[in-house]
């Protein structure tokens, strides 16, 4: 998301380099391009008019100082004029009121709302006091009822089954009572959706928002959709009192102006990000650093926050006290490193929070990461012995067949693994004397300086 208005952006910087003074005249065509570049992402009108205006406005006459190029300047105030169109501050979920706090999802069918409610489920669970529960008012698809189900089941979240004939309402009031009993903090309420946008559909919604009063109401939205996506936010608004947006299928291939028009046309703030089909794929929504990521800065915060999340920290730890007390790195350890990039999910999405050089491309970049590649290699080494796994350098040609032959692959992918684990068993050896220190001091070089 965000790649093309990203790459513009940085031309429009570049352009204006060696100019003292920013005025009128030499930053006509930075605005220009900048108001082009907003639109080619489907950025709505009224929403790229005031932010060009802001930005105008602020920009004639700024001074450059001398730690500053003028298309610093110019960057950097478009960059403080994005963040307050995206909402200014990160807004919270809130969910202080006698339990259970219901949060009702609405948005239109396609848009993930059901794979968002399972995984806003799993995002709760990882908070203090807040045990969630899931059910299902799409009595018009009892397929979408039975997928939440299968996933409330995945993430071992409680869900309420449904009764054939049931109306939204009864079903709600059924869930309801089902969370009192259960001492439940939070009622997730999946609603129905449509193909498009029918006021019989936002009937329902007003009958369930007016009859439950709902904590949170959370429009879902597809950021793929484009001017769709826009119109459509502006219906839900205009029908429901809506206290927030998630905005899904933000790793996909989304010009990604419904981020910055969703707000302005709702007047409610974005609070989460949805990111692929993977349960942990959500994120909570911080204007500053999507206008870093859009202005090609990166996101360096939040990889660091959803690596956190993912890597096994006491592994981690077990792994690198076992390196300092100097002990080698053997095929157990490298299988346990594999896991954890397969952990890691999303690489594309990953990859996009990083400030990329020149015209690296995040996409480009996770094809090289074969995950399938990730699972064949740790098949190979689950057809190893404990020993074989401890002393690599002890597999023999007859041992090398077995390993093959009961993991699948072939000999040649076991002689490749083995030279792999030889490369990763240096650096772990440097990075156990000390390398590890040298390594992030020549990281933090690459971090843009501020």
């Amino acid at each position: 998301m965000f790649s093309g208005l990203s790459s513009r952006l940085k031309e429009i910087s570049a352009q204006m380099r060696g100019k003292g003074r920013l005025t009128d005249d030499n930053i006509k065509d930075a605005v220009r391009d900048v108001r082009m570049a907003l639109l080619e992402a489907d950025v709505a009108l009224p929403v790229v008019k005031t932010l060009i205006a802001r930005v105008r406005e602020r920009a004639v006459g700024a001074e450059v100082t001398r730690s500053l190029t003028p298309g610093q300047v110019f960057i950097k105030i478009l960059n403080q004029e994005l963040v307050r169109a995206l909402g200014g501050e990160a807004a919270e979920l809130q969910l202080r009121q006698q339990p259970p706090a219901i949060i009702l999802l609405a948005g239109l069918q396609g848009a993930g709302k059901t794979t968002t409610a399972a995984k806003l489920a799993a995002w709760l669970q990882g908070k203090p006091n807040k045990r969630p529960m899931l059910v299902s008012l799409d009595t018009r698809r009892p397929a979408a009822m039975l997928q939440l189900q299968q996933l409330a089941a995945r993430i071992d979240v409680p869900f309420v089954p449904f009764t054939e004939g049931d109306t939204p309402q009864q079903i709600a009031r059924q869930a309801l009572a089902e969370a009192r009993r259960k001492l439940v903090d939070v009622l997730i309420l999946d609603t129905a959706g449509r193909t498009r946008l029918e006021e019989q559909l936002l009937d329902e919604l007003r009958e369930l928002h007016a009859e439950f009063s709902p904590a949170e109401t959370l429009f879902v939205v597809d950021s793929m959709a484009g001017q769709d996506a826009i119109n459509a936010a502006r219906a839900f608004g205009d029908a429901l009192p809506l206290t927030g947006v998630i905005l899904t299928k933000t790793d996909g291939d989304a010009r990604g102006g419904s981020a910055l028009s969703v707000k302005t046309v709702t007047g409610a703030p974005i609070k989460f990000l949805g990111t692929g089909e993977d349960i942990s794929g959500l994120e909570v929504f911080r204007p500053e650093r999507m206008a870093q990521r859009i202005l090609g800065m990166g996101d360096v915060l939040s990889l660091v926050e959803e690596v956190e999340q993912k890597v096994d920290r006491e592994q981690a730890e077990k792994l690198a006290g076992k390196l300092r007390e100097g002990k080698g790195f053997d095929l157990a350890d490298m299988r346990e490193q594999l896991n954890q990039m397969l952990n890691m999910g999303d690489m594309k999405a990953l990859l996009e929070k990083l400030p990329l050089p020149g015209k690296l491309n995040p996409e480009t970049l996770a094809k090289g990461i074969d995950t399938r590649m990730l699972k064949r290699q740790i098949a190979i080494i689950d057809s190893m012995t404990p020993g074989e796994r401890r002393f690599p350098k002890g597999i023999d040609g007859s041992r090398k067949r077995r390993i093959a032959s009961g993991s699948g692959q072939q000999i040649q992918d076991v002689n490749r693994l083995i030279k792999q684990h030889g490369h990763m068993q240096k650096t772990m050896k440097k990075l156990g004397k000390g390398g590890m220190q040298r390594m992030l001091r020549g990281a933090g070089n690459l971090l843009p300086k501020r």
